[in-house]
């Protein structure tokens, strides 16, 4: 970008360290957060990277969930739509639009829905009480800067979520620096996500905290290899995140009870997603993802399967660029994810 004020560029640093200062205090993980649907992936490119990505630089503006310093001139007054559909009716809606500015940088909007259909309602007696409807959405504002080597970005988002009309209110940041080398296709990526405060809890209960999660990505591709290799640490503000079932218990030779342990292999192992595209041309790819704690979370109890393992395609037609990820989730069947991205306005030579 030619215009960039060093203001702002202040501005988003000391926020990104302001974000990055909060973070100890609001480590959580799992079930010990409130509004879970923000970790999410709402786009097919983003899932079949293992379900996060903040440093895969590419046109598809809903790339800008992974991390908003991923703006870029490829995304620019772009428009993707993107559908995932989950198990028992579950749905997912996402737009996202970019566009540059002269003097204030590059912005993304974007507005994802969640639809869990409607439920039966039953009083304690076990009469029907007809239904009620659960959905939950989120409306942001993204803004980056690039200056040299490197992109800060930062958005702003509205975060609601409604049980039978009991609402809770969130607001939300995710702020976010990548690096580019200026001539290979190298790129390293750091985002704090889901950092905010709950305003309006469920009615009955209290505030809790968000689904925070800071990230270090890096994607790179070899000059004389058709293919591009990602790795995302994850969870970098909590290191525990291994949850073992109490339930699971063992016999020893002796018949005395044994207690699931904890390693420190896996918890590593928990920590990271790996993937890789194929590049067979600028309008063909395909990709695989693994993300091990989600293999970890949702295997069934007899079996891995493919828990974890997600695969994806893109194919670029007459402008239109179609992403579709088929995502293993195990015990809660398969996701899959459909995105579609087009150019509203054509760039000038």
């Amino acid at each position: 970008m030619k215009h960039f004020s060093a203001r702002r560029l202040a501005g988003f640093a000391f926020g990104l360290a302001g974000l990055l200062g909060a973070l100890p205090a609001a480590a959580q993980l799992g079930g010990r957060a409130v509004l879970p649907f923000l970790d999410l992936p709402p786009g097919a490119q983003l899932a079949a990277w293992g379900g996060m990505n903040p440093s895969a630089r590419s046109a598809d503006p809903t790339m800008l969930f992974g991390n908003p310093a991923l703006l870029n001139a490829d995304m620019d007054h772009r428009l993707a739509l993107s559908y995932v559909g989950y198990v028992a009716d579950i749905k997912q809606s996402t737009a996202a639009y970019v566009f540059n500015t002269a003097k204030a940088g590059r912005f993304g909007l974007a507005l994802t829905y969640v639809n869990y259909a409607d439920l039966p309602s039953y009083d304690a007696a076990g009469n029907s009480l007809g239904s009620f409807v659960v959905s939950e959405y989120t409306a942001g504002v993204s803004d980056s800067y690039t200056k040299g080597k490197f992109t800060f970005g930062l958005t702003a988002k509205l975060a609601v979520s409604s049980i039978a009309g009991i609402r809770s209110l969130a607001g939300v940041a995710d702020a976010g620096v990548l690096y580019k080398h200026p001539t290979q296709d190298f790129t390293l990526g750091l985002v704090a996500k889901n950092v905010g405060y709950q305003f309006v809890p469920y009615a009955g209960t209290t505030r809790g905290p968000l689904p925070l999660d800071v990230q270090l990505g890096t994607t790179a591709k070899p000059t004389h290899m058709p293919v591009r290799f990602s790795l995302t640490a994850h969870h970098l503000q909590q290191w525990d995140i291994q949850y073992l079932d109490p339930a699971a218990t063992t016999l020893d030779a002796n018949g005395g009870v044994q207690a699931p342990k904890k390693s420190f292999g896996d918890n590593l192992a928990r920590h990271f997603t790996v993937g890789a595209a194929l590049v067979l041309s600028q309008n063909l790819q395909l990709r695989v993802g693994y993300n091990h704690l989600q293999r970890r979370e949702l295997r069934l109890a007899t079996t891995s399967g493919g828990a974890g393992l997600s695969f994806g395609a893109m194919v670029a037609i007459s402008g239109f660029q179609l992403d579709y990820t088929y995502a293993t989730l195990q015990a809660a069947g398969a996701s899959n994810y459909f995105t579609l991205a087009r150019a509203l306005v054509k760039k000038k030579d």
